[in-house]
């Protein structure tokens, strides 16, 4: 039993390295992508014109969800092993955080959505 136990928090260990480097490769790949699309719009008008600044946040704040995500479930697996107050805290933060930029996210996607719609009606009819 005791063996069982020492190979599944190994696993768990190697679980939360996984997947917190899963999180950092995210949020690098969404900064990278947010760069290159916010220099393009910034020297490109017939980009900027199609494309406008707040799609590009959005496109950001979607990514960073995704890495808050993957570090929830980092932290998650890792209180399973070892669940110290300090682990529990950083948990509950980072479900708050994720819960927070998830609202605030599709708030400011519906309010977008919304106004595309509107200057659709204006210019299509």
């Amino acid at each position: 039993m005791e063996h069982t136990r020492l190979v599944l928090h190994d696993i768990a260990e190697w679980s939360v390295l996984l997947v917190a480097c899963m999180a950092v490769a995210v949020a690098v790949a969404g900064s990278i992508a947010t760069f290159v699309a916010g220099a393009r719009w910034i020297f490109s008008r017939e980009y900027a014109s199609r494309v406008p600044i707040r799609t590009i946040w959005i496109w950001y704040a979607r990514w960073l969800v995704a890495a808050l995500t993957f570090l929830l479930a980092a932290d998650i697996i890792e209180t399973t092993i070892a669940p110290s107050y300090e682990d529990l805290i950083r948990l509950a933060v980072i479900a708050l955080i994720r819960t927070f930029l998830n609202y605030f996210l599709d708030r400011d996607l519906q309010e977008f959505q919304a106004m595309q719609r509107e200057a659709e009606k204006h210019h299509g009819g």
